[in-house]
């Protein structure tokens, strides 16, 4: 029998996301007769205690007995359990800091990371993510940005919405203000976010144009164009776009985003980006009277990224900061003459029973089997240390847990 268990989210402010449903709890036990799933009780998941007994799942505050545990977001050190496996978002990868300390104890108390992120198809598509609920949350939180900007309309936050349904109608709404307003919005990216993006500016039917013509023609109405990464770098050396070869050598790309930057008005960033790659644009460009934009919804939220001004991250009760282009500094949202950054870093958590719900099934779909699989290679790629020490697949890490 294998006991699987749902850990409390402690990280702070509260995550509400939790990796399964109550339902899809009892499905498990359904599905995979030899497994047995409890819950960790907690007072701030979306899914309450009570929903989960209601389904016949035993609700605890000591996991130990576990074999493998879920959770979404970081484990604080200290609720770290000795010689277990756990998945999560470690968020650990790209070497960031304020996880370091984290890692080190998880490696030093023999514990088998599993990351959600590294979880991949063996195209490299990512099995998972939360992007489509990212991208449809932060959309509708640049347009309430916009609505207090240019004082056309009011909307409340996304986490006030009880699901995607009452958002959507919230933002249905306003459509013949968002849409009168002849908006030109400039997307970013391919994957999962700027499919959520695109799901909900489908929904409101704005208008999509090609690249082309969101550069070239002079609409009279609200529209969008999608930028994919051909259409956002090109080789240095002048030589024909080739995805393989972007995709392994960044580095020898630059940005040809500039255009965009003298049309549109309101752009919404879903890309990856990694350190290696050419910024959109640069700080020192939004001093040009050229530059257009003035609302960014950045939903990849890379600080000083992509975006170079997403000087930070922001929160749901909190979510837009202001760039003084003059000054080339921050400022207070929502002035005149500033640019608007809505950069909430955790834009899911508004929609917690929602992306809980799509999260669960790709899990029980694809994930559970493979775990259960002890010669899975998607498991194996994705498990960054085991028995005390880093896989080989994740070495380069060492000098970042032993600095």
């Amino acid at each position: 029998m294998i006991s699987l268990g749902l850990i409390r989210e402690y990280k702070q402010p509260p995550d509400r996301r939790v990796a399964f449903t109550p339902q899809q709890c009892h499905q498990i036990k359904t599905i995979f007769s030899e497994s047995n799933v409890v819950v960790e009780s907690s007072p701030d998941r979306i899914f309450n205690d009570e929903s989960f007994k209601k389904e016949g799942i035993g609700v605890t505050n000591d996991l130990s007995n576990c074999t493998i545990l879920f959770g979404i977001k970081e484990v604080p050190i200290d609720k770290l359990i000795q010689g277990k496996t756990y998945l999560f978002f470690s968020h650990t990868i790209k070497k960031q800091a304020h996880n370091r300390e984290m890692l080190k104890a998880i490696v030093k108390k023999n514990i088998r990371l599993i990351d959600y992120e590294c979880l991949v198809w063996p195209s490299g598509a990512r099995v998972l993510g939360f992007g489509r609920y990212a991208g449809l949350v932060g959309t509708y939180e640049t347009f309430k940005a916009l609505g207090i900007k240019n004082n056309t309309f009011t909307i409340k936050p996304a986490y006030e919405c009880a699901d995607y349904a009452e958002m959507l109608a919230v933002l249905k709404s306003i459509e013949g203000i968002l849409k009168s307003g002849k908006h030109k919005i400039v997307v970013t990216g391919s994957g999962r976010v700027s499919s959520g993006v695109e799901e909900l500016l489908n929904a409101l039917t704005v208008k999509k144009v090609s690249p082309h013509d969101f550069l070239n023609l002079k609409d009279n109405e609200t529209v969008y164009t999608l930028l994919d990464s051909h259409d956002l770098y090109e080789r240095k050396d002048g030589e024909p776009w080739n995805h393989e070869h972007f995709f392994h050598n960044h580095s020898e790309y630059q940005s040809k985003f500039e255009p965009y930057t003298r049309v549109a008005d309101i752009m919404i960033n879903g890309v990856f980006w990694d350190s290696a790659m050419p910024r959109h644009f640069e700080k020192e460009d939004t001093k040009s009277i050229e530059f257009s934009i003035k609302i960014i919804g950045d939903i990849s939220c890379d600080v000083e990224g992509s975006v170079p001004i997403t000087l930070h991250d922001t929160h749901a009760d909190n979510p837009v900061f202001g760039w003084d282009a003059a000054n080339q500094c921050e400022c207070d949202p929502y002035t005149e003459t500033g640019i608007d950054i809505m950069a909430i870093s955790n834009l899911p958590s508004e929609l917690p029973a929602n992306a809980s719900e799509g999260f669960g099934a790709e899990l029980i779909k694809t994930v559970l089997p493979e775990l259960l699989n002890p010669e899975s290679e998607m498991i194996k790629n994705a498990t960054i240390c085991k028995e005390g020490r880093l896989t080989a697949r994740f070495s380069y890490l060492q000098d970042y847990i032993d600095s």
